[in-house]
């Protein structure tokens, strides 16, 4: 099996990248799809992750007011598991590092709870109290 994660640079790795969180978030999830897609499309660094040349998973990454936001991590579900999540975080991690606008910017997240133990593996710690965000429980985290 072979896993690659690339930065998204071409529209139909972009389509595949939004088909993949169409099928987590709002057909699996029940996220409302106006609120998976939003205005921060066209300013985030997008990612997709392809196992055997077939896409499986995605993320993307922005500067906020309160630091760099890691978000939009999905993966299909019938790959969870065999390590899309780790590399895709692994991916996104080194282009922020690689990006000197976000040098020394506060990295955080908000991970649906199933996902905390993926984030505190490279960690991420818990900050704050759980809450709701799509009718799903997470956590804000960040890196300690």
């Amino acid at each position: 099996m072979s896993l690659k994660v690339e930065k998204i640079t071409r529209d139909d790795q972009l389509k595949a990248a939004f088909k993949i969180r169409e099928q987590v978030f709002v057909v699996e999830q029940g996220v409302d799809p106006q609120a998976e897609y939003d205005e921060y499309e066209s300013q985030c660094s997008h990612f997709l992750a392809c196992m055997d040349d077939q896409p499986v998973g995605a993320a993307r990454w922005r500067i906020t007011p309160n630091g760099v936001k890691l978000e939009r991590f999905a993966v299909l579900k019938d790959v969870r598991g065999q390590g899309v999540g780790q590399a895709l975080v692994v991916a996104v991690l080194k282009d922020i590092e690689a990006t000197p606008e976000a040098n020394g910017l506060k990295k955080y997240l908000h991970s649906q709870l199933s996902a905390v133990p993926l984030y505190s593996r490279f960690g991420f710690e818990k900050a704050g109290d759980i809450f709701e965000e799509c009718n799903i429980m997470h956590y804000k985290m960040q890196l300690a």
